[in-house]
């Protein structure tokens, strides 16, 4: 139920139109198809059909191709009755709830989600425009990349994130000599350990990557073709190369909310539940931004564990038979406040965190099956004592670094338990030390995570 209108979302049948075809905007189609009958259509003007965009490396590498990436067969959405529209929304009308289209037609709705995703984030370098400077978000990046990597003699790669060290690899794979600037004193220091940072720093330099630490851009040099030909780094060093990889960071995608009443910030302000300050029109993933702090999130939270949890979070919205959600779950339902106050106070269980450890993978999030947002405990170190939390251990289960533990114990200082922030009692040092020599540095694709195992989504 929308606040400010009063209306049910599955009161009527009504059109739901997903602007970005992402593994928010798709999640919130899947969700919404399984909950209800409305006439649903996708927009994007990227692809034809949802893929992971985490495997774009896996192409570029040779390890897949591009029908590979796609999780659900090409007559998925027909079955479930999903539409899908290959074009560019060009500007969003409000008042009539209508959408411009780049091919010069229009489409209506009653419900609106945006989830346009992010873009990549430069800094004003001199030079950051020039043919063969560019990011690595979407697909049409790695065509790009594609085009301009043939047959150049060197690469830098600028930024210390996955994304820069994934740029590296790819490139590395094709036996392209990489320069890897990072402007920390040692590889993700702002995360690790020293001897788990260090560790990295070694594994990169073994497999013949030219690794810069405390390195940063100054600006770009061009040719006379306005093609790249070297960068200058802070310390006034210059650097030959053809592909310059920019990796410091994303933005969220907000173009398409720009000239319409949709309030924006950094990214599309939304409150607590996605909706934005129009009513009927919500943003979920990398480019919605919380108008709070305190709702489980950062304000901005450009993660895919994250974008999967808010399209499930915002089908959600509005689809409960009597008042919507909104109303009902917090004052509709007495015997829930009941067990939850019974659950939260006087149950022994609880779900400890190491804060020192969390790498915010959100696999802990992502699993639970109550909807929190365990991801943000564990990187305070909170612990997780809710009455929604049923306790049944599934976060700490799926946690690759040992940070979450159920526990079972006596009741006092169960509530307020001490804060255990670098209680670094997991060593991924360790880990390596007694790793067994048949498993390789480097693991094919195929044989690490699968890149999308949501088999419960079959209907």
């Amino acid at each position: 139920m929308s606040p400010n209108t009063g209306e049910h979302m599955d009161s009527i049948k009504k059109r739901v139109v997903i602007i970005g075809n992402g593994v928010a905007g798709v999640t919130a189609a899947r969700f919404i198809r399984k909950w209800s009958d409305h006439v649903i259509t996708i927009i994007s003007s990227e692809t034809d059909y949802f893929f992971s965009r985490p495997a774009l490396m896996y192409i570029f590498m040779g390890h897949l191709r591009m029908e590979d990436t796609r999780p659900y067969a090409n007559d998925f959405w027909q079955k479930n009755r999903i539409d899908l529209l290959r074009d560019h929304v060009v500007a969003i009308d409000t008042e009539a709830r209508l959408l411009a289209l780049e091919s010069d037609g229009s489409i209506s709705y009653d419900v609106l989600i945006v989830a346009t995703g992010s873009v990549s984030k430069f800094f004003g370098w001199p030079g950051q425009q020039l043919r063969g400077v560019q990011g690595l978000y979407g697909l049409p990046d790695l065509e790009r990349m594609e085009d301009t990597t043939r047959g150049i003699e060197r690469a830098v790669v600028v930024g210390g994130s996955l994304i820069g060290i994934e740029l590296a690899e790819m490139l590395h794979a094709r036996r392209i000599p990489v320069s890897f600037l990072v402007r920390e004193k040692s590889y993700m220091d702002m995360l690790l350990p020293a001897e788990e940072s260090e560790m990295i720093n070694r594994e990169i330099r073994a497999h013949h990557i030219d690794l810069r630490l405390e390195t940063e851009l100054k600006e770009v040099s061009g040719d006379a073709s306005d093609r790249v030909r070297g960068v200058t780094t802070g310390a006034g060093e210059e650097i030959p190369c053809q592909f310059v990889g920019l990796a410091t960071g994303v933005t969220p995608n907000i173009a398409v909310a720009r000239g319409s009443p949709i309030a924006c910030q950094r990214g599309i302000l939304v409150d607590e539940f996605l909706e934005t300050n129009v009513p009927g029109v919500y943003a979920i993933g990398d480019c919605a931004e919380f108008r709070r702090d305190g709702l489980g999130y950062r304000r901005i939270d450009q993660l895919w564990y994250t974008g999967r949890h808010q399209g499930r979070s915002v089908a959600r919205t509005g689809f409960y038979p009597i008042l919507g959600n909104r109303v009902w779950c917090r004052f509709g339902c007495p015997m829930a406040a009941i067990l939850g106050m019974l659950q939260k106070w006087f149950s022994r269980f609880r779900i400890t965190t190491n804060g020192g450890q969390c790498i915010s993978c959100g696999n802990c999030s992502t699993y639970c099956e109550m909807g929190i947002d365990v991801r943000w405990y564990a990187q305070r170190g909170q612990n997780v004592v809710r009455s929604s939390c049923v306790g049944c251990g599934i976060c700490a289960s799926v946690c690759p670094r040992g940070v979450l533990k159920l526990e079972n114990g006596p009741l006092d200082q169960r509530y307020n338990g001490p804060v255990l922030i670098h209680n670094n009692h997991v060593s991924v040092v360790h880990v390596a030390a007694t790793r067994p020599p048949s498993i390789g540095r480097f693991p094919r694709v195929q044989e690490d995570i699968p890149i999308l195992g949501d088999h419960d989504w079959e209907y």
